[in-house]
């Protein structure tokens, strides 16, 4: 019957999506370091010139760290971000059930709350700057270029970039469960299904892709 067929597919989303939740957690498999990545950033840092050069020397050197792991052509797609009210623009480096690499940011500044993950988070910034604010710490911690902020497993702050802002994101850990927070906004606020098409295509391509990898 009807009623028999939805409660199958019912049955075969849980247990999806609880293998989705627990494959990442408990057979990880690791190929990028951060403090590897909070290097590739300080170079392009340390070597000058506005966000465009910093953000493009970072992607190539992406590229040539991890050639088998960085899209084939970093920077090719951008993408609109909105999630926990604040918006800024990404592009994919990497992404797979246990890690995503992006970059991630804004021209124009923006605020917002930073998601409570099953993942760690290591935000290295490449130009500009990084407000943080925890729960019960009255002042405020200051993230400037070449600096790496690191959101613990479970935790979670209020972020702001004053003005123009650009980092290198790595999160490590069960990046499936991640993902709603990156969309959710698109549902409830901007209704811009486009954007929801680019980031869930490109996503899916990797993480497939990854997939195929044995990763």
């Amino acid at each position: 019957s009807r009623i028999r067929i939805m409660k199958l597919w019912h049955s075969v989303a849980v247990v999806l999506f609880a293998v989705l939740i627990a494959v990442p957690l408990f057979s990880p498999k690791h190929v990028f370091n951060p403090l590897v990545l909070k290097k590739i950033a300080n170079d392009a840092v340390a070597a000058g010139g506005n966000s465009t050069v910093i953000v493009n020397r970072v992607m190539a050197s992406m590229k040539e760290a991890y050639p088998q792991w960085t899209v084939p052509e970093p920077g090719h797609a951008w993408i609109f971000n909105v999630a926990g009210g604040a918006m800024g623009s990404m592009t994919i480096l990497h992404a797979s059930l246990s890690e995503y690499v992006i970059i991630f940011g804004t021209a124009v500044g923006t605020e917002g709350h930073t998601g409570r993950f099953l993942a760690d988070d290591w935000f290295t910034i490449l130009y500009g700057e990084q407000w943080a604010h925890t729960a019960g710490v009255l002042d405020k911690e200051i993230y400037r270029p070449g600096d790496q902020h690191h959101l613990a497993f479970g935790e979670t702050k209020q972020y702001k970039m004053p003005d123009e802002c650009w980092a290198l994101e790595y999160a490590r850990g069960n990046i499936p469960s991640m993902l709603p927070f990156g969309v959710f906004s698109i549902f409830f606020n901007t209704v811009d299904f486009i954007t929801l098409w680019d980031t869930v295509k490109w996503t899916a391509v990797q993480m497939i892709d990854n997939l195929l990898k044995g990763k």
